[in-house]
């Protein structure tokens, strides 16, 4: 009894380990599209040749609460442009956490409905996957949860092409279980908060705190690495290529991603996960972020 005790808890320590080294769905260079209109300039058109990359994250529209009305869909994307047809598109939709915080048994459906029928508008095929992004708590994790499971059973009920659910993943939310999805995309941007930019000083003028860019610093994601070699779900990663700009007590105060802390960063969480570094993203697509790095800074980016 015991030595049989012992082979099933081996088998299932075996099917752990198996289920953290799973192999991503894909693998490669992408971006993320951000924009709430589809439509290409020359700039980006070549960013995506030159740089190899095949897969386009792209931001269909956020679920939001409205007062009475319930869920409902806003900024829904328009697609000024066809996609080209070595791209391939993964639709992507931000739900607000509020809107977790009441039952809406109809919403798995309506939300697969909808992005089906935007392919279908705007053909757009070749379409297998979904991913959904949620800045969930441990308050409202079960029942994220419960909603992505939702809207696994709507792809079979509902006769969809869809396959594949994937999910965003914070820093935050390594330390919970993982989500009931394929594989989860490892957001390492908007780490800090925006309130730590500025550095602190004593009286004397000694410093006492250095000032944290929000948009990453690896002080900021270094406490969360203990938790990835434990973390039971493939995972890609993202990284930023933007910047902010926000006006405090009159004063324009601009953020950007700083090259050395993204390439800090990928270093450090490749270490201690090389799955990691198989699919890398970069958020977002845009002119002005490409002109924001020289072509072989990004190819350290997305160096597999």
């Amino acid at each position: 009894m015991i030595k049989r005790f012992c082979i099933i808890g081996l088998l299932a320590l075996l099917a752990m380990s198996c289920s953290r080294q799973a192999p991503l769905p894909t693998t490669g260079n992408a971006v993320y599209y951000w924009r709430t209109n589809f439509r290409l300039d020359s700039t980006e058109q070549a960013f995506l040749h030159d740089h190899h990359i095949r897969r386009i994250y792209c931001r269909y529209f956020d679920v939001v609460n409205r007062d009475d009305l319930g869920p409902m869909p806003n900024a829904t994307i328009t697609f000024s442009q066809k996609i080209p047809d070595s791209i391939e598109i993964v639709p992507t939709v931000f739900i607000m956490e509020d809107v977790l915080r009441q039952p809406h048994d109809s919403l798995a459906a309506l939300l697969v409905r909808r992005i089906a029928q935007m392919n279908e508008t705007n053909d757009i095929s070749g379409v297998n996957e979904i991913q959904i992004d949620c800045d969930y708590t441990a308050r409202s994790r079960q029942a994220f949860y419960d909603f992505l499971d939702e809207v696994r059973a709507q792809f079979s009920i509902l006769h969809s092409p869809f396959s594949i659910l994937s999910a965003t993943i914070r820093l935050h939310q390594l330390s919970m279980p993982a989500p009931p999805v394929d594989y989860g995309v490892l957001m390492l941007y908007n780490t800090g908060a925006p309130n730590r930019f500025a550095e602190r000083r004593s009286a004397d003028g000694h410093l006492l705190e250095e000032g944290r860019n929000p948009i990453l610093d690896f002080r900021d994601v270094q406490p969360y690495l203990r938790h990835l070699k434990g973390y039971d779900l493939p995972l890609a990663a993202a990284y930023p290529v933007f910047q902010w700009q926000r006006t405090i007590h009159g004063a324009n105060i601009t953020h950007e991603a700083n090259y050395d802390d993204i390439c800090r960063t990928k270093q450090a969480v490749e270490a201690e996960r090389s799955d990691v570094g198989q699919l890398i993203l970069t958020y977002h697509l845009d002119h002005d972020n490409i002109l924001r790095y020289k072509p072989h800074q990004y190819e350290e980016i997305y160096r597999h």
